[in-house]
């Protein structure tokens, strides 16, 4: 093989894990958002099921659903072209863009021990692919 085909394919690998984290973190902040807007969820089993039925009936929600669909099929493409060890570490990515983007959007306090916790998974996730 060559070494342009090699780089392709790796180059590949990485548009994979970007789109993973892509429609991951479009899923979760979709949800989040339009899940707020129904409210709390009820506590009769009866209620549970109107609210998701009602939540279900939301295109947005669907587009979110969806979104999670589309990050699997991504991650599947991905795991062909690197080992799980190495891919999943930038899956730490969602967590700190979620995170950010939580606290810009729906305007959630990013407080100290968030940070703190947020560094601790990434460092050991990024410390731990390397062996």
């Amino acid at each position: 093989m060559s070494s342009f085909y090699l780089k392709d394919q790796v180059i590949m690998g990485y548009f994979y894990i970007f789109g993973t984290i892509l429609f991951t973190v479009y899923g979760q902040l979709i949800l989040k958002w339009r899940v707020g807007i129904y409210g709390a969820l009820p506590e009769t089993f009866s209620g549970k099921l109107a609210f998701i039925f009602r939540a279900l009936m939301d295109p947005f929600i669907l587009s979110g659903l969806f979104a999670a669909f589309i990050a699997s099929l991504f991650w599947m493409a991905a795991v062909t072209k690197f080992q799980l060890s190495y891919a999943y570490p930038f899956m730490s990515l969602a967590f700190v863009i979620v995170l950010a983007l939580s606290a810009l959007l729906f305007r959630e306090p990013l407080t100290l021990p968030k940070l703190v916790g947020m560094a601790l998974i990434v460092g050991g996730i990024t410390i731990g692919s390397q062996g």
